[in-house]
């Protein structure tokens, strides 16, 4: 989400008021106002509230959403960070500088296609996870939000995002910034990645674990749990799979009030 001051400004002199009435309407002081305008202070979402009130518009039309493509770098970089790996640690595994792989990570520098299928490789994740278009984000963003029973209001309120945004990258209309991504991703509890880096099977959906889940996995009481998951029959199965839905539901709304 993005947010315009001299939209305020705009809108303010527009109507004939002045910083002392506006912020009387909006029960904000003069300054606070003053640096919102100039863009130097960020607004809470309840300050924007206020000011759309005092103004008499949709806040909506004070909010920008932030619909820029992820990045290249930003791709490596969540990568990078899903295997807990350092800036040095992947320059080293790719033998190529830390100031050269940071300025990729940034977008200072767009790297040959033999570099990028060299970073891939050591990722080991698919050349087109970097380099192709996230065409399934949208699917993904809807299979996991209807899994934990969320309407796209519901998703979009927890996240801090309008609902007509989780609409639009549902259907594959806009490309979400990196920070939207994470904003929903921690609401349904899922990995960042789930939703950038695609996946053609198991070995990839295990390639974007998080590394602790993983150890986890291959502990012999878990392991246990899964030889007894595979003799289930697909009723037995369905059970335990609302039952975990259900649980996570739960443990989500729990922590919201905390």
């Amino acid at each position: 989400m993005k947010f315009d001051g001299n939209k305020i400004r705009e809108l303010r002199e527009e109507r004939g008021y002045s910083l002392a009435e506006l912020s009387k309407k909006a029960n904000i002081s003069v300054s606070y106002l003053s640096e919102i305008e100039r863009n130097t202070k960020k607004p809470s979402l309840k300050t924007i509230e206020k000011l759309s009130q005092a103004l008499n518009i949709s806040k909506t039309m004070l909010i920008i959403e932030d619909n820029e493509a992820i990045s290249l770098g930003q791709k490596i970089r969540m990568a990078r960070e899903n295997k807990n790996w350092s800036l040095g640690e992947l320059a080293k595994k790719t033998n190529l500088s830390v100031s050269y792989l940071s300025e990729i990570e940034r977008g200072s520098v767009l790297p040959a296609i033999n570099t990028v299928r060299n970073i891939a490789k050591v990722l080991d994740i698919p050349i087109s996870t970097l380099i192709g278009k996230a065409t399934s984000l949208g699917s993904k963003l809807k299979k996991a939000r209807e899994e934990q029973g969320y309407t796209q209001a519901e998703l979009a309120e927890k996240a801090g995002v309008s609902a007509g945004l989780i609409g639009q990258i549902e259907n594959n209309k806009v490309q979400p910034s990196l920070q939207t991504i994470e904003k929903i991703a921690k609401v349904l509890a899922t990995s960042p990645c789930y939703f950038i880096l695609e996946n053609s099977g198991t070995d990839d959906m295990l390639m974007q674990m998080n590394p602790a889940l993983k150890e986890l996995l291959t502990d012999p009481n878990v392991q246990a749990v899964l030889r007894l998951i595979c003799d289930c029959s697909q009723q037995e199965l369905q059970f335990i799979l609302s039952f975990i839905k259900l649980y996570k539901k739960s443990g989500s709304d729990e922590d919201k009030t905390l």
